[in-house]
């Protein structure tokens, strides 16, 4: 199967620069109502996910950091608990339903490690269904 079908495109998806300040993470993940966002480095590419779970344990890790300080604080700089790993627009299907189980989308680049988008876990469960119906 083309995952192409799946594929929610970078230009839709909201995501982070890896330059960007735990505040400016912390407004967008605010504004967009996500648990977990992508983030790139300069160029496009692909760097790795920061989620709620990882700002959480950063503000434990540091009782003494105040909003303010947040704007100090660079996303690359909060260790990630957890790590989202990509897979190219060319991986077979049960890669993702494997994925899919432990994380609600996973990150896609190309072959130079550019990020292109993401797949839904949703939309792989959707999938997943669909053609068990037709069965």
């Amino acid at each position: 199967m083309n995952l192409i079908r799946l594929l929610t495109p970078k230009s839709t998806v909201a995501y982070l620069n890896s330059d960007m300040t735990l505040r400016q993470a912390l407004e967008k993940m605010e504004y967009h109502r996500y648990q977990a966002v992508p983030i790139l480095d300069d160029e496009g590419k692909y760097v790795g996910v920061l989620t709620e779970g990882d700002v959480l344990w950063e503000l434990k890790r540091n009782p003494h950091y105040s909003f303010l300080d947040t704007e100090d604080i660079r996303v690359m700089d909060i260790p990630r608990y957890w790590q989202y790993r990509p897979v190219a627009i060319t991986e077979a299907m049960d890669t993702l339903v494997q994925a899919a189980a432990v994380q609600s989308f996973i990150p896609v680049v190309d072959d130079g490690g550019y990020f292109i988008g993401i797949i839904k876990r949703s939309d792989i469960i959707n999938y997943c269904y669909g053609r068990m119906s037709e069965e």
